[in-house]
């Protein structure tokens, strides 16, 4: 089962599950906002592909932390703990097949040569 993670008015997670539905890809969406998101999830994702490609550094939420909150984030132990505090600084969409993670974010080149 393929399953985005994401939060519904995010404009890359819209873009994901249009290119997903155009594609006739069948998926289940987990909105973080609604269903959150466990400290097991994130955990998984972690050690699959790490803190540096699963922490959003761009957008509003990591612009308005405080410098030593930023400063502070060097591994997944200290990642975790901020995605679970503040879930926007989660990168999404987050596509999930079978429990593995296929990509962060969207591309549609990327998303085409998962051949979903």
């Amino acid at each position: 089962m393929i399953t985005l993670h994401g939060i519904p008015n995010c404009g890359t997670v819209k873009k994901a599950r249009t290119w997903l539905e155009v594609h006739g890809t069948v998926y289940e969406f987990h909105d973080f906002k609604k269903q959150g998101v466990s400290e097991a999830l994130l955990a998984g994702w972690l050690k699959q592909i790490g803190w540096q490609k699963l922490l959003k550094k761009t957008g509003p939420t990591w612009g308005q932390l405080p410098d030593s909150v930023k400063a502070s984030i060097k591994d997944d132990t200290s990642a975790l703990a901020l995605m679970l505090e503040k879930p926007n600084v989660i990168k999404r969409p987050v596509l999930v097949k079978d429990g593995k993670v296929l990509a962060t974010g969207f591309s549609e080149a990327d998303y085409h040569a998962l051949k979903l």
